[in-house]
């Protein structure tokens, strides 16, 4: 091979690798916008709401999750500040009474067990310490999900088994495989 020809050879390699690198994150995760434009900071600076006002432990320390409509509603039966966000999302979801259809990042695959009532209640960890400091977003970004797996790019990103099991090792705490995988 000739040097113009190793030359061109490595350009198109290179080329090749970038686009796959710039491009396979768009084809395999599809993203879209959450359906409401929701700020934490708000919530957390100007209402002065922690994470469990809305996102509870139940009795039986399972989690609830993503707040249900009813909760939102307590407080924005009426329109409490003067954004568009808020009155498109009691003109939207409060008034007619229908459910948020929020994509949940934070769903965990199948095989996996995990007990928010173990890490918050017994542990006394701060929700901020898995879930990045979401008190301070003014927005939420998008969400990505997996068009293979159907889960969400968090799980692959924010919340890997290697960050759980190094919090765990930290804290003196080691587990068995199925504290966690069923």
């Amino acid at each position: 091979m000739t040097h113009r020809g190793a030359l061109l050879f490595w350009a198109g390699m290179l080329a090749a690798l970038g686009a796959g690198w710039a491009g396979f994150p768009r084809l395999i995760y599809r993203r879209q916008p959450q359906p409401v434009a929701f700020s934490h900071k708000i919530h957390a600076e100007n209402a002065g709401m922690k994470c469990e006002d809305c996102h509870e432990v139940r009795t039986d320390g399972t989690f609830a999750g993503i707040p249900r409509l009813e909760k939102c509603a307590s407080c924005h039966s009426a329109a409490m500040g003067t954004t568009a966000a808020e009155k498109q999302f009691i003109d939207r979801y409060v008034t007619p009474q229908r459910e948020v259809q929020w994509a949940v990042y934070a769903r965990q695959p199948e095989n996996v067990y995990f007990s928010h009532a173990a890490h918050v209640k017994l542990a006394h960890l701060e929700c901020s310490s898995c879930h990045r400091d979401h008190g301070q977003a003014d927005t939420l970004r998008l969400y990505e999900e997996d068009r293979i797996s159907g889960y969400s790019r968090d799980i692959w990103r924010d919340m890997k088994m290697d960050d759980c099991v190094a919090c765990h090792r930290q804290r003196g705490i080691e587990n068995s495989c199925l504290d966690c995988h069923k």
